[in-house]
C-alpha cells in the first residue's frame, strides 16, 4: 500500500468517478483503475463497487476511506511543515565551543549575526575541544568551534580565525629580564614550574604538538598544576604559581594591567587556527546552516 494508491482511492470515493479522478490527478483512467485494483489485491477485498450508473465504496472500503483521509492529511501537514521550516528564519541554534572561541570570538560574531537575524536565538555551551567534537558526533549540538583540529571523517571543518599562543609569566624582575631579548628561550620552559590545561584542551594539544616539533617532550615539563579554565591559569600565573602557555587574546587584559608578562618564543611565533565544524551527514536546520556560512564569511572579511 502506498500513498499514490490511497490518494487515487480517496478521490474516486469523493468524486464517485474514475474519469473525474483521473482528470484531477493528471493521470489516465487506466492508471487510476490500476491503483485501485492493486490496492484491492494487496488487502484481499473489494473496495470500490462499480455499476453502470454509480461508483461507491464497499463497506470495507468505507472503513479504509476514513483512515486514508487521515493518512493523506498527515502527509500534507508534514509537507507543509517542512516547507514552512525551510523558509522560516526563526529558531534556536545550539553551539558547543572551546574556551577561546566562546570567550573571545563568539561574542562579536553573535552580535553581528543577530543584527541581521533578530528572530534567531542561541544556546552556548562551553567544553574543551575534544568534547566539542564528541558532542557534535552525538548530535547534542548543532555547530562546534574548537581551538585545534581534531580530525574525524564524520566532521566538516572550516578555518574560522587565527590565534596566537604566548608564554605568560609573573611580572617579576626574574622574567622582566627577558623583555629586551628576542623572546622567551624555549629550553627555559624545562626549568620553570609549569601550569597546564586539561588533556582535551585545544591549547594544550597545539602546545604539545609544537614542543615535539621543537624536540621537547611535553612529559619533561615541570607541571605543578593542571587547570581547566584559562582565566584561572592566568590568575595563578599572576600569583607566581608558575608560567603557562595561553591564548594571547585571553592574556591581554592581565598584561595591560601589569599582572603578567607575555612572550613569544625566541625567534618563533606560535600561531594556531580556530575552526568551526559541523556534522558531515547529519542534516542542518536552515538557521544553523545560515549561521555556519555567515561565520565563515564574517571571519574571512
Amino acid at each position: 500500500m502506498d500513498l499514490k494508491q490511497l490518494e487515487a482511492f480517496v478521490y474516486v470515493v469523493q468524486n464517485q468517478s474514475f474519469s473525474k479522478t483521473a482528470e484531477q490527478l493528471y493521470l489516465t483512467q487506466p492508471t487510476i483503475s490500476a491503483h485501485i485494483a492493486s490496492l484491492e489485491r494487496e488487502l484481499g477485498t473489494r473496495l470500490i463497487v462499480r455499476t453502470t450508473k454509480e461508483v461507491y465504496p464497499s463497506q470495507v472500503g468505507q472503513i479504509l476511506y476514513t483512515y486514508a483521509q487521515d493518512m493523506l492529511a498527515l502527509r500534507n501537514n508534514a509537507i507543509q511543515a517542512v516547507k514552512n521550516f525551510e523558509s522560516s528564519m526563526t529558531g534556536n541554534i545550539v553551539i558547543g565551543a572551546s574556551t577561546i572561541p566562546v570567550q573571545y570570538f563568539l561574542p562579536e560574531l553573535l552580535a553581528r549575526f543577530r543584527a541581521e537575524y533578530a528572530d534567531i536565538s542561541f544556546s552556548i555551551q562551553s567544553y574543551d575541544s575534544a568534547e566539542v567534537v564528541d558532542r557534535l558526533l552525538a548530535r547534542k549540538i548543532d555547530i562546534g568551534m574548537t581551538g585545534t583540529l581534531i580530525k574525524n571523517p564524520k566532521c566538516v571543518y572550516e578555518h574560522l580565525a587565527n590565534d596566537r599562543l604566548v608564554i605568560i609569566t609573573p611580572n617579576t624582575p626574574k622574567y622582566q629580564a627577558y623583555l629586551n631579548g628576542k623572546g622567551f628561550p624555549l629550553r627555559q620552559l624545562l626549568q620553570e614550574p609549569y601550569i597546564n590545561r586539561e588533556p582535551g584542551s585545544g591549547t594544550r594539544r597545539e602546545t604539545e604538538y609544537f614542543l615535539r616539533e621543537m624536540g621537547i617532550e611535553p612529559e619533561r615539563l615541570n607541571v605543578v598544576a593542571e587547570i581547566q579554565f584559562t582565566e584561572s591559569i592566568i590568575k595563578s600565573v599572576s600569583e607566581e604559581l608558575g608560567i603557562a602557555i595561553v591564548s594571547k587574546s585571553a592574556a591581554e587584559d592581565f598584561r595591560q594591567f601589569g599582572k603578567i608578562l607575555t612572550f613569544d618564543f625566541e625567534n618563533i611565533n606560535l600561531d594556531r587556527k580556530l575552526y568551526i565544524i559541523r556534522h558531515k551527514s547529519a542534516p542542518m536546520s536552515p538557521v544553523a546552516r545560515t549561521f555556519f556560512e555567515y561565520a565563515v564569511r564574517f571571519f574571512k572579511k
